[in-house]
């Protein structure tokens, strides 16, 4: 599993991210994103960087076929915090591929020396994201009611969180980062 810079030919993996109803809810993918839309959508990642907003990776198989998403947000940084997300392509789920990326995607993290803690936001009915968050070493830390707005209604989220001190133990991720 590896975290690369997205490329052209991954159009077709963004345009089926496209089609999972809650992907274009809580990002700039839209829905049923043509060829266009996806190519812009890439292109948009790229400047995440530029923008000083964080980082975003495709993730991709040992043979660099794209499988999927995953962002490291920086804006917190400043305090010591991150936020982390992840999406991964209809076809390639239940394989583990989000946990590995999330691990991968840690582990990217704590090569930020003042980064202490990374936080995802899961919905509390997303089972799938909390068992990967959860494989991944990041523990529940609680609900946060009504925390943000997804399809035009307040959510309730669940609150995982990393510790840095964790990042030296067991739990270190088996992927690589490459840019």
């Amino acid at each position: 599993m590896t975290l690369r810079a997205f490329c052209e030919p991954d159009v077709a993996m963004v345009q089926d991210l496209a089609t999972d109803p809650y992907i274009p809810l809580i990002g700039s993918l839209p829905a049923d994103a043509d060829p266009a839309a996806a190519l812009a959508w890439i292109g948009r990642q790229h400047a995440r960087l530029a923008e000083d907003v964080g980082f975003s990776f495709c993730i991709a198989d040992e043979e660099d076929r794209p499988l999927g998403f995953a962002g490291l947000w920086t804006r917190g940084l400043p305090g010591g915090r991150a936020t982390a997300g992840y999406a991964v392509r209809p076809s390639a789920r239940g394989r583990g591929v989000a946990t590995h990326a999330l691990r991968a995607l840690t582990d990217f993290g704590w090569t930020f020396p003042d980064l202490h803690r990374i936080e995802l936001y899961i919905e509390p009915d997303n089972i799938g994201s909390r068992r990967t968050a959860e494989q991944a070493g990041y523990r529940h830390e609680g609900l946060l009611r009504q925390h943000q707005e997804i399809g035009g209604r307040r959510r309730d989220m669940c609150l995982y969180a990393r510790l840095r001190e964790v990042a030296d133990g067991p739990l270190r991720a088996r992927g690589r980062v490459g840019r």
